[in-house]
């Protein structure tokens, strides 16, 4: 009998990290689940999460933690409201955690999030990448490409006309 394929899960981004891709090469993508408190969780939901300018990093603990996230205070909250910017573990295997450890360590990479969604249970993921910095030459050519790119679709569009 042949394998069935797992159907494709509809996850809606809630925050994207869209100047990563511009600064980082992602090298390999994972997903980590996220320890929100209290009210961040609705923050999150309403989608006022933000990720440009975050990074994660494992502690000397084994921990893996995401820093300079910025979740706003609930509007609602009252004195149980959260920090905007306090750093937030994120739920990994410990093998993975160790791999990616080792990886930042030896081979000189980042883990970046790329992006915060929500899965069909409830509960909120973190799209992390382990990314090597670009070069300003390399960032320049990206954007090059891409204006070329852009151009001849144009061209395209307006010759079909």
């Amino acid at each position: 009998m042949a394998d069935k394929e797992k159907p494709r899960v509809n996850t809606s981004a809630l925050a994207s990290n869209r100047k990563a891709f511009h600064d980082y090469e992602v090298i390999e993508k994972f997903e980590a689940g996220i320890e929100l408190v209290g009210t961040e969780i609705k923050v999150v939901r309403d989608g006022h999460a933000g990720l440009v300018g975050s990074w994660a990093k494992v502690d000397k603990d084994g921990q893996l933690t995401v820093n300079q996230m910025h979740i706003p205070p609930y509007e609602f909250g009252n004195r149980f409201n959260h920090d905007p910017v306090r750093p937030r573990r994120l739920l990994m295997h410990k093998r993975e955690i160790a791999r990616l450890k080792a990886a930042v360590e030896q081979k000189g990479l980042a883990l970046i999030p790329l992006r915060l969604y929500l899965i069909p249970r409830g509960k909120v993921k973190v799209e992390l990448g382990l990314c090597r910095g670009k070069a300003q030459a390399d960032k320049r050519e990206a954007v090059k490409r891409r204006d070329a790119d852009k151009e001849a679709r144009r061209a395209i569009a307006r010759h079909g006309q």
